[in-house]
């Protein structure tokens, strides 16, 4: 048996008393009915990973969008699926006939939506970033507390479920790299200009905007592409450190063997060089964790931009290390991790490797889980999705308390910090070989924000202005956060 038949005979040991009654049931009837909750990106995904775990049935869909509704449901029928329809999830939760819910909505609904679905006694796998601000997701892990031996709640970050991550950890644990210095995330993705509109647009005539917007008000839309680009705005999205970030904040953690609470301080700086447009949020961003004595600081660099001359080429992005586009890189004493392999501090592949594959069997093991009637594995609990959410937001908020700094000061900031002033060197080299001058077209550079990581609450200089951006202004009626029985 190799370590993935081990995990999986663990799984199935010992749970046949825990099992649910319907989920005895022989033939179809026993089969777990599940909805999912927005498809328009990455909820396709789900529906096709659903289809394929036996002893699941998609019985109805809910989307806002009647086009992305329309389609999926006809190609479902195609392959013989028929299913209900919905376009407002709250009527989709007083249905009976559903067990378990997937939600990959954006940003702004995926608590709102997901609390809503445990009051209704659903299984709940919610997508990346679980929550839009830091104490929905408090929030999130509370319920989990309160629904355990009743209902699963899972989250989407499927590298928690890859059997090569749980080595790598292993592997630092050992001490074969001796102490660990600095666990790092990178994203270099190329983000192009969203454009810039002249005035309100209308959102797509398809469209039920009242519920896309859910908590939120329904303000006028201020961007050319309605989907997606809300990504990038700070009412729906959290900009890529919320976006791809989670992944590999989560992954930094991990690796640190996953400290309990959130860290003591933050800070962030960034801007969004080399086009005005809609956007609000930085296209460029390095973000830095300090979790105080004893466990190593979290780095996050996000890049946005080409390689060089704003040249937006397939392919045409940095490369850390000349091994890491998106993903990890833990440096310890004795050498590092990037991604798949460990090196000696001159770069060499020391003959460690670990088999990697961003873990494909994250959804099948939400299915598992239900089945068990509890999780089939801790990494799978919401609080490792809500600590990864929860960093990309307290870096936000750093960043949005920001003001122009000079580069001078911004290496004075870091001094004594050999890794964080090495990265910004090589940040501000990406932004001058893209023609952008960081002396003239300065970064916003938030403060070094105090936590407390039991109250949640942030303390000392700037607290007033940091927790009002760690909670949201408006939940509309009908759209609140739902208590958790």
């Amino acid at each position: 048996m190799n370590r993935r038949d081990v995990l999986r005979s663990t799984v199935y040991a010992g749970t046949a008393l825990a099992l649910p009654t319907w989920a005895n049931a022989a033939g179809s009837n026993g089969d777990i009915r599940i909805a999912v909750i927005g498809f328009k990106g990455r909820g396709s995904g789900h529906i096709g990973s659903l289809s394929k775990i036996k002893g699941v049935r998609i019985v109805a869909l809910c989307d806002v969008d009647s086009e992305v509704m329309d389609k999926h449901v006809a190609n479902l029928k195609k392959n013989n699926v028929e299913v209900k329809s919905y376009t407002d999830y709250r009527k989709l939760l007083e249905d009976k006939d559903i067990d378990a819910v997937t939600i990959a909505t954006p940003n702004h609904t995926h608590t709102v939506i997901a609390l809503a679905a445990l009051a209704a006694g659903k299984h709940v796998y919610v997508e990346k970033p679980v929550s839009h601000n830091v104490h929905e997701g408090a929030a999130l892990v509370k319920a989990a507390s309160k629904v355990e031996g009743k209902l699963i709640l899972q989250h989407g970050m499927q590298r928690r479920s890859d059997l090569g991550w749980a080595a790598a950890e292993e592997y630092l644990k050992s001490g074969a790299l001796g102490k660990t210095l600095l666990s790092r995330g990178v994203n270099y993705k190329a983000r192009k200009s969203i454009g810039k509109v002249s005035g309100p647009q209308q959102p797509p005539s398809t469209v039920n905007y009242d519920l896309w917007c859910g908590p939120r008000e329904t303000a006028p839309v201020m961007r050319e592409k309605f989907h997606y680009d809300w990504h990038w705005q700070w009412a729906y999205g959290n900009g890529d450190i919320g976006n791809q970030g989670p992944h590999q904040l989560d992954v930094a953690r991990w690796m640190l063997h996953n400290p309990e609470k959130l860290p003591t301080r933050v800070m962030s700086f960034g801007n969004r060089w080399g086009y005005d447009d809609d956007g609000q949020t930085a296209n460029n961003q390095l973000a830095l964790y300090d979790y105080g004595k004893g466990t190593a600081p979290i780095l996050f660099d996000n890049r946005g931009l080409p390689k060089a001359d704003m040249n937006w080429q397939a392919g045409f992005e940095p490369v850390y290390k000349n091994v890491v586009r998106i993903g990890n890189v833990v440096h310890c004493e004795g050498g590092y991790i990037a991604e798949a392999k460990a090196y000696d501090n001159e770069g060499k592949w020391n003959g460690q490797k670990f088999a990697i594959q961003d873990g494909p069997d994250h959804m099948k093991n939400f299915i598992l889980s239900i089945q068990a009637g509890k999780l089939v594995n801790p990494n799978l609990h919401v609080s490792h999705g809500h600590h990864a959410a929860a960093l990309a937001h307290i870096a936000n908020i750093s960043y949005r308390l920001g003001k122009k700094v000079a580069p001078a000061e911004i290496k004075e900031r870091l001094q004594g910090d050999k890794f964080a002033l090495e990265t910004f060197e090589d940040f501000a080299a990406n932004l001058a070989a893209n023609k952008i001058d960081i002396g003239v077209d300065q970064a916003h550079v938030g403060p070094w924000l105090t936590l407390n990581p039991d109250t949640l609450q942030f303390e000392g200089e700037f607290a007033a202005e940091a927790n009002k951006l760690a909670t949201e202004d408006v939940y509309r009626d009908g759209f609140k956060l739902a208590e958790v029985a």
